[in-house]
C-alpha cells in the first residue's frame, strides 16, 4: 500500500523475497543499483525520473546511488584520473545493478548521456566495471511516446556486456507528468515506472552471484589457456598443478 514517500502506490508492491531468488554467491547486502541520467537542465525530467527511481528502489529494499554528470569533463578532454572520472567509474564497479535514463534529442540519447558511459571502459586493470551487471533503461520525451532511446540504450548495455531487463520504460509529454515538487504523478506510466523497478531487482538478484560463470566463454578460456602455454613455453610462467 502507499508509503508516505511513495503515496501513488495503490496496491501492495512487496520487496522481492531474496531467498527465492538468489545463487550460492549471492553476499546478502541490500542490491546496490547505480542511477544514471542524461540532462543537466535545472528542471531536468530524466533526473526527476531517476530520482522517482531511487525512491521505488530503496521501498523495494536496495541501496542507490545518482551520479551527478553536472561537472564531468567530455571524454578524452582530461586524463582518466580525473575525480569526476574516477567518482563514475567506482560507482560503476559498486554497482550490481544500472538504471540509465536519457531525454530523446535528435531521436536519440544526449550526449550528457553518451559521454557517461564512453568514460566508463570495457576492461580496466583485468576488470570490466559493467560486465555482468543488470540494466534497466528508460526515457523521457517532450512530445509523443517514442522508443528510440530505450532501443539506444539496450545497444548500449549489450555493448557493455550488461544483462538488460525485458521491461522498460518511456515518459511522452514528460512536463504533464510531474508536479511542482518534482514527483511523478499518478498514471500508468508511473505504474510502469514501478513495473521496471520491482523487475529490476529480482534481476539482480537473479544474477548476482552468479554473474562470473553467467559471462564465463570458451572464446576467453581458450585465449588464456593459449596464452599461458606460450608464457610456459618461453619460461615467463610456470604451468599450473594439474588437478586431482
Amino acid at each position: 500500500m502507499a508509503t508516505p514517500d511513495l503515496p501513488h502506490l495503490t496496491h501492495d508492491l512487496p520487496a522481492p523475497v531474496h531467498a527465492d531468488l538468489t545463487g550460492a554467491g549471492d553476499a546478502g547486502h541490500p542490491p546496490r543499483i547505480l542511477l544514471l541520467y542524461g540532462s543537466l537542465r535545472p528542471q531536468s525530467f530524466s533526473r526527476k525520473l531517476a530520482l522517482e527511481a531511487e525512491r521505488i528502489l530503496r521501498h523495494l529494499g536496495a541501496e542507490t546511488r545518482v551520479f551527478d554528470p553536472a561537472t564531468l569533463p567530455m571524454l578524452d578532454s582530461v586524463p582518466a584520473d580525473h575525480p569526476k572520472v574516477q567518482e563514475l567509474r567506482a560507482l560503476s564497479l559498486w554497482s550490481e545493478g544500472q538504471v540509465w535514463v536519457s531525454p530523446e534529442r535528435h531521436g536519440t540519447i544526449t550526449g550528457v548521456f553518451k559521454n557517461q558511459i564512453d568514460w566508463l571502459p570495457l576492461e580496466e586493470g583485468g576488470v570490466r566495471p559493467t560486465q555482468g551487471r543488470t540494466l534497466a533503461v528508460l526515457q523521457v520525451s517532450g512530445g509523443s511516446q517514442s522508443f528510440n532511446v530505450v532501443n539506444a540504450l539496450r545497444v548500449l548495455g549489450r555493448w557493455m556486456r550488461m544483462v538488460t531487463i525485458p521491461n522498460q520504460s518511456s515518459v511522452p509529454k514528460a512536463w504533464q507528468e510531474f508536479d511542482a515538487e518534482g514527483r511523478m504523478k499518478p498514471s500508468p506510466f508511473y505504474d510502469r515506472v514501478v513495473d521496471v523497478m520491482e523487475e529490476l531487482m529480482k534481476f539482480t538478484y537473479l544474477v548476482r552471484g552468479r554473474a562470473d560463470y553467467l559471462v564465463d566463454r570458451y572464446s576467453e578460456r581458450k585465449g588464456a589457456a593459449e596464452a599461458l602455454a606460450l608464457a610456459t613455453a618461453s619460461g615467463a610462467a610456470s604451468p599450473s598443478p594439474a588437478k586431482a
